[in-house]
This record gives C-alpha cells, sequence and structure tokens, in this order.
C-alpha cells in the first residue's frame, strides 16, 4: 500500500468512528462474510451509510440491489427503507445468498429482505414480466460488464423520482487511461457513461472517490 493510499485509509477510519454507527450486527457481517471465503470486497462502513442515507432523503421503501456479497450493504439499505420497507436483492452465487441470508437474519431483517438467486439479467427479466411495483432506488453493484444492461433494466423498474446508484465507475483511474481499453469493464462503464448522458429520463453525475477500498467512484442519477 502506498503512503498517499495508507493516508485516504485512515482518513476513512477517522471518519467512521466519529460518524458512523457500524454496530454489532454490521461487524458480524463483515466478519462471517470473510471467514466463509467470500471476496473482500463489500462497501465501507461510511459507504454503507451513504446508501442508507440516500434510501431515507429520498423516502425510499422499496429498494432494489444488483450484488448481495454476504448482505453487508442489504443491511445498510434495509435500515434505510425501514420496518416497513423491502429491499430486493439479486445475487449470483448460492454461497453468497446463504451467508447474506444468516446475516440479514441475525440483523434483524430476514422477512424485510427478499434475495433472488440467479443470473441478474435473468432476475430483472422476471421482475419486469411480473409488473413488480417500482423502486424508489437501485443500487447497482454486480458484475460491471452487464451494467449497460442492468440500466435499462433498472428504467423499466423505477419511477420519476427514483435513484439509480452504480458502484464502482472510476476502478483506479483506468476510466480514463489507455490500458482501460483492454478491460471489459471499464469499456462496459464507458457503454454505461454513454448510454446515460443519451437517456432523457436521467440527469446524473459520477463522483471519483478515494479511501480504505483505494481510488474509485460511483454514479449517480435521478429518474424523471
Amino acid at each position: 500500500m502506498s503512503e498517499a493510499e495508507q493516508r485516504w485509509a485512515s482518513v476513512d477510519d477517522l471518519l467512521i468512528r466519529s460518524l458512523v454507527d457500524e454496530d454489532d450486527a454490521l461487524r458480524q457481517a463483515r466478519a462471517d462474510s470473510k471467514a466463509a471465503g467470500l471476496p473482500s470486497i463489500e462497501v465501507t462502513a461510511n459507504q454503507g451509510a451513504l446508501l442508507s442515507l440516500f434510501v431515507r432523503m429520498v423516502g425510499g421503501r422499496r429498494v432494489l440491489e444488483l450484488g448481495t456479497l454476504g448482505g453487508y450493504s442489504t443491511i445498510w439499505l434495509a435500515r434505510g427503507v425501514g420496518p416497513t420497507g423491502r429491499v430486493v436483492t439479486l445475487e449470483l452465487e448460492p454461497k453468497h445468498a446463504q451467508v447474506a441470508q444468516a446475516n440479514l437474519n441475525r440483523a434483524g431483517f430476514g422477512d424485510n429482505v427478499e434475495i433472488i438467486l440467479g443470473p441478474a439479467a435473468d432476475s430483472l427479466d422476471g421482475l419486469v414480466a411480473a409488473g413488480t411495483e417500482p423502486f424508489d432506488l437501485v443500487f447497482l453493484d454486480a458484475d460491471k460488464q452487464n451494467n449497460a444492461r442492468y440500466l435499462r433494466a433498472a428504467l423499466d423498474l423505477t419511477h420519476p423520482g427514483s435513484v439509480i446508484i452504480v458502484d464502482n465507475v472510476v476502478r483506479g483511474g483506468a476510466l480514463a487511461t489507455v490500458e482501460g481499453d483492454s478491460d471489459d469493464r471499464v469499456r462496459s462503464t464507458r457503454d454505461l457513461l454513454s448510454l446515460v448522458h443519451d437517456e432523457p429520463r436521467l440527469t446524473a453525475t459520477a463522483i471519483q472517490t478515494v479511501g480504505a477500498k483505494g481510488w474509485d467512484g460511483f454514479l449517480l442519477a435521478l429518474v424523471s
């Protein structure tokens, strides 16, 4: 880890200690995910708190998440919708879903969250075909190669005033490098940016971030 990366992580640590209530349920979810061998790619505590705040700021009662992993971000989203809200989260890997369900149960959200297992594109098609009630916020954090497809489906599953958040759009600056031309994830993100720019129903921006997860960023879009 470089000196700059160490400072980014130190600032994250200070911000989390100062402002974020990462309680035992969240810490245990992270620990159990690691113990089960899941990749340590979940959002940080301050990023999770930001997701929860976004949900609350739009008055969200229904949230769709793509990429459950161990359920860490899902817990934050469930806290955002409150006890009468609903989170639907899509996960490809059965092991991840099993760990996430246990973490959600322990956190008290086993009845508020539905985990749909399978390829996200197929699950999204199923939600659209079923005429699912629109979601107030969508968080895209699954395989980046399909983000453009996921965004199109998200537009069919939201309403004017909904918010769509796409994670990991900067990828250490690769988004703006020639080297990124050979990375499917980077090319997909560029396609996503073009799609968002040309979509009249979306007003959006993207923000670079640094912290314990390194150099990355997210896209934030409002549906109209």
